[in-house]
Formats: C-alpha cells, sequence, structure tokens
C-alpha cells in the first residue's frame, strides 16, 4: 500500500524516527464536475475527501499528528469535536494502540460520527456547551497532563493536511485559478494554501490560487468579525463560532487575494442535492459549502470562463445524513401489487 507519509516524507516533518503508518488515507480523487461545471461555466474538479478511511479529510492530518505522537512517545490523545476530528482520532488511536478521548458538545454532532468514535473504543465525553467551550477544555487538560492534543492547532494535523494541494498540483499539472473550502475551524484553508506555497516553491506548480473559504452564515464568525456565541448550522462539522486557525485563515485569503464568504443553510443544502443529482456524489452538508460558495460567486460574475476551480468536498453524506432522512415521509408506500407498482414508478 502507497503511504502519504512516505510518498511526501520531504516535504513533511517525517524523521528517520516517525513511523510511517498508515490506514490508507490519502491519495483521493479529483474528480471532474462537468454537469456543474458547465452549469456555472467553469472547469470545475471536486476534491473528494470522502473516500478517506473514517470519511473525512480529517484522516490527513491525523495520520501525521499520531505518527509524531507515537515518534514522542506519546500513550494517550484528546481532541475536543463536533464529529470528524474524534471519528479519525479515534480510528488512528484504535490501530495504534494508544488511548483516544473525545470530547463533544452535547447533542451537537452528527450521529454517524458519534457511532464512529464509540465503535473503535475512544472515551467519549459530552459536555454542556459548544465546540469552542470544549476546545478550551481539552487545550487546557492537554497543557497539564501526559495526553497530545491532535486538534488543528497541533501543528502536525496542518502538516498532513497539506498533502491535499500536493495531489491536485500532481493531477491538474499546476495549481487551480481558484479553490474553494467550507470553512468550520479554519485549518484546512489554512493547510492548502501552506501546501500550494510550498509545492511553488519546489517548482512543481507555476502559479497559486486564490483561496475561497465559505463559513455557513449561522456560524461565520470571520465573515462578522467577532465570535459566535452560539453557532448554529444545518453543516454541523462547520458549526464553530471562534476558529482556532482564525488568523492563518484570514492569511491564507490575504496572501492569495482570495475571499472568505458565507452562504446560507438553503444554499448549503441546494447545493449537496446538486451535487448528488448531476455528479453522483454524496457529501455531508458542510462540504457542500464549498459548492455553495462557487454558485454563489458564479452568480456575482467572478468568473470569465475559462478558469480551472477547484471546491473541496471534506466528508462522505453517510457522516451525518440526518437532514436527508427527514425527507423519508416523502418515499411512498404502496400495496403489494404489481399494477400499483407500475402505475407508481410511471411505465
Amino acid at each position: 500500500m502507497l503511504k502519504l507519509l512516505e510518498k511526501y516524507s520531504n516535504l513533511l516533518p517525517v524523521t528517520s524516527s516517525t513511523p510511517l503508518i498508515t490506514l490508507g488515507e490519502g491519495f483521493t480523487p479529483l474528480i471532474q464536475a462537468r454537469k456543474i461545471g458547465e452549469m456555472l461555466g467553469v472547469n470545475l474538479y471536486l476534491k473528494y475527501e470522502g473516500t478517506n478511511p473514517t470519511g473525512s479529510f480529517k484522516d490527513r492530518g491525523m495520520v501525521m499528528a499520531i505518527a509524531k505522537a507515537i515518534e514522542n512517545g506519546a500513550r494517550s490523545v484528546i481532541c475536543a469535536s463536533t464529529g470528524n476530528t474524534s471519528a479519525s482520532a479515534a480510528a488512528y488511536a484504535a490501530a495504534f494502540d494508544l488511548r483516544a478521548i473525545v470530547v463533544i458538545p452535547a447533542g451537537k454532532i452528527a450521529m454517524g460520527k458519534l457511532a464512529q468514535a464509540m465503535i473503535y473504543g475512544a472515551k467519549v465525553v459530552q459536555i454542556n456547551g459548544n465546540f469552542d467551550d470544549c476546545l478550551k477544555l481539552v487545550k487546557k487538560v492537554s497543557d497539564d497532563y501526559p495526553v497530545v492534543l491532535v486538534n488543528s492547532l497541533n501543528p502536525n494535523r496542518i502538516e498532513g493536511q497539506k498533502t491535499a494541494s500536493f495531489e491536485i498540483v500532481d493531477v491538474l499539472g499546476d495549481s487551480p485559478d481558484y479553490h474553494f473550502l467550507p470553512v468550520g475551524n479554519a485549518g484546512n484553508i489554512t493547510a492548502y494554501w501552506l501546501g500550494y506555497i510550498q509545492y511553488q516553491k519546489e517548482g512543481k506548480a507555476k502559479k497559486l490560487p486564490k483561496m475561497m473559504g465559505f463559513q455557513a452564515e449561522g456560524a461565520a464568525p470571520i465573515v462578522r468579525d467577532h465570535p459566535v456565541k452560539h453557532p448554529e448550522t444545518v453543516a454541523t462539522a462547520i458549526r464553530i463560532g471562534n476558529p482556532a486557525s482564525w488568523k492563518r485563515a484570514i492569511a491564507a485569503r490575504d496572501e492569495s487575494k482570495g475571499f472568505i464568504g458565507m452562504v446560507s443553510d438553503e444554499e448549503i443544502l441546494k447545493a449537496q442535492h446538486l451535487i448528488a443529482l448531476k455528479e453522483g456524489i454524496f457529501c455531508e452538508p458542510a462540504s457542500a459549502a464549498s459548492v455553495a460558495g462557487v454558485i454563489k460567486m458564479a452568480k456575482s460574475g467572478i468568473f470569465n470562463g475559462d478558469e480551472t476551480v477547484v471546491a473541496t468536498l471534506t466528508g462522505n453524506g453517510l457522516k451525518d445524513p440526518d437532514v436527508i432522512l427527514r425527507e423519508m415521509d416523502k418515499i411512498s408506500t404502496i400495496p403489494n401489487d404489481i399494477s400499483a407498482f407500475i402505475k407508481e414508478v410511471g411505465f
């Protein structure tokens, strides 16, 4: 099996003592979204991170964070999470003999993600508070006790996540003109920008993309320029009111001459449905914020028509199917009768 840490070892903090662990993360598909791209008048590609081992982009950063934790003799890891980080930390800890402690906001995590953390054997603790409260708690614990924090405040997480930029350039032959991402804790936009810069310095990319981040309207502290005390959005993975990588995200935006905006829950869900119906890809709601951003910016007229645009889909739709399942009442129930069936399906 090709290992992510091995392939890009010269561009990562990998030493002769770093264990080259893997669960098969990385090397995710860059899918040309022909139908949506044609609708919007751009060459659109979707970097689908839902094929990672635990179904989200978090595995890229987690493999690096866990490898360095093992290298440094750690026995336990801890994280705050709205879901995907907890699933990833728990999986890598289980596979490589570490104890995982996961702190989540009570009632604010998708069941698919919570199930992952539980089945992988993590110690899961819910607190009455939001993600930002959870992060404050785990930061304090990791400062005072022998446990490694594996949120994106850990620089090794950002180092691992930047490999997605490398893969995009490896496929396209250069950086795209624009790169759209969902923004929650803001580690991903930070990591992608770092990766693009590094690849350009290595001579593997001639240009740099404009980094375009999108938050949900109900959880848009960067756009509003102040923390959101009670963030609310259907996109649970980006329901964060005070991003840990706030300053670095702004730097990525400014340095790249990009943009950080926001999209409504309605726009997010419409984009999620569009991606599924037109391209056959089921992503979680937070992932669709990137494509919702592409649609919004296309309507604003920023594209000339010949640009190459990449949008990251951060996680698999099965991670957070709750919104889709609320529409179960739209499924018809008919008698077990061939005539009724033929009538229902319209033959």
